[in-house]
């Protein structure tokens, strides 16, 4: 369990910030723009969990804020060893498949999409999409990041299909997809 005595530090105050592996970057290093992107995600996340029902697999939600504290640690931690292990926090490959297991038990209540979605119908549903379009962002932050230096390709993979996963939850709370608000092509030409 980590313990935090004092928030503030004051090592941060020159513009760097602090790795896992005790180096420090400038605050807007590709990496803490990965790691920042993976903090806002989280945190919309947080917002659009307020505003679901109990039936709206808030328990998965939990866990998947749980996962992105990981992903952030992972991210914040360089180098081109991602085997976990009792020092070291990385995504797995089983991280995505429990997602894809959710993705495809929430489809299959939803009736097929017959045009892209607008973002919104419910609040609730507005909120998630919120939040999968904080878990985009935090995808291109890290992909971005994966030019220049080694990232988890596990991680990747997560951040991508919990994306999906937003979706599919956004439709699942939008009265299992029949309140969704559908995009109509060139409706306002």
């Amino acid at each position: 369990m980590v313990r935090l005595n004092r928030i503030y530090t004051r090592t941060g105050d020159d513009g760097t910030s602090g790795l896992v592996d005790g180096s420090r970057r400038a605050k807007h290093d590709p990496r803490f723009e990965a790691v920042g992107a993976v903090d806002e995600a989280n945190s919309a996340l947080g917002w659009a969990r307020l505003a679901l029902a109990p039936g709206d697999n808030l328990s998965h939600i939990g866990r998947i804020q749980n996962d992105l504290f990981d992903l952030g640690a992972d991210l914040a931690t360089p180098g081109e060893d991602f085997a976990p292990s009792d020092m070291v926090l990385r995504i797995v490959p089983a991280q995505a498949d429990w997602i894809e297991a959710r993705i495809d038990a929430l489809n299959e209540t939803l009736e097929p999409l017959q045009s892209f979605i607008l973002p919104g119908g419910s609040e609730a549903a507005g909120r998630v999409h919120i939040a999968r379009a904080a878990v985009r962002r935090a995808e291109r932050a890290m992909v971005a990041l994966a030019v220049d230096e080694p990232v988890n390709p596990a991680a990747l993979a997560y951040v991508n299909r919990l994306s999906d996963y937003l979706f599919v939850l956004a439709r699942a709370v939008n009265a299992a997809g029949s309140g969704d608000v559908l995009w109509q092509p060139g409706a306002s030409r």
